[in-house]
């Protein structure tokens, strides 16, 4: 499974990355207003570090304006991502693009049927929203299971992007239910390798180790 962050924070990124874990970044308008900087200078910054996919959203509601849109922000490195929202002029624009040879990630999916759209306009991406499903009482992991499912009934190559998730237990899911990626925040990334049992167990060994007053 591959690991994106969800963020435009530079500094976490910039630290993050150094794990070797981190195959790529996924934006949003909503992170860009967080990190406080401007979209191309950010996402410059980001591609500068990362260079796996990096997604950059479109803020357009029409066909036209997102392809307008999308080949300026292709213009910032050869690693972005256009995402695009799941709507017919979305799925406009993402035909467009990818048969102009860009990427394309489908985002704000929350059914089975979307994700099939998504993926006959040529989407490199499709991104199901784990999280938001589960907060209206849905269970965002079955979804993520019944387009594996249709994906692998007509070997379709869209790439299943589990976004919207906000605790390790939906990465553990997201991966079970086979997700090809996950899009993770960075605190939720950096508890996934809690665990009670690993602390402890650390503290007990080298408390032993300490009463046999060797060193290595």
């Amino acid at each position: 499974m591959k690991f994106f962050l969800d963020t435009a924070d530079i500094s976490e990124l910039k630290q993050l990355v150094k794990t070797g874990m981190i195959d790529g970044v996924t934006t949003n308008p909503s992170l860009i207003l967080k990190s406080g900087g401007n979209i191309y200078e950010v996402t410059k910054e980001i591609c500068a570090i990362v260079t796996g996919p990096v997604s950059s959203e479109v803020t357009a509601l029409s066909a036209h304006e997102m392809i307008t849109q999308a080949n300026k922000l292709c213009e910032i490195a050869k690693n972005i991502v256009i995402k695009v929202p799941l709507t017919w002029d979305g799925l406009s624009a993402c035909k467009h693009l990818t048969d102009a040879g860009k990427m394309v990630n489908v985002t704000l999916c929350f059914s089975t049927n979307q994700a099939l759209l998504a993926a006959k306009a040529g989407a490199t991406f499709i991104s199901p929203f784990i999280g938001r499903l589960d907060d209206i009482n849905l269970d965002g992991i079955t979804l993520i299971e019944e387009i594996r499912q249709v994906y692998d009934n007509y070997n379709i190559k869209t790439e299943i992007l589990a976004a919207s998730i906000r605790t390790p237990n939906h990465l553990t899911q997201s991966a079970l239910a086979g997700a090809d990626i996950a899009t993770i925040p960075p605190s939720t990334f950096k508890n996934l390798i809690k665990h009670p049992l690993t602390d402890s167990g650390l503290e007990t060994f080298l408390k032993d180790w300490a009463e046999t007053g060797q060193s290595i």
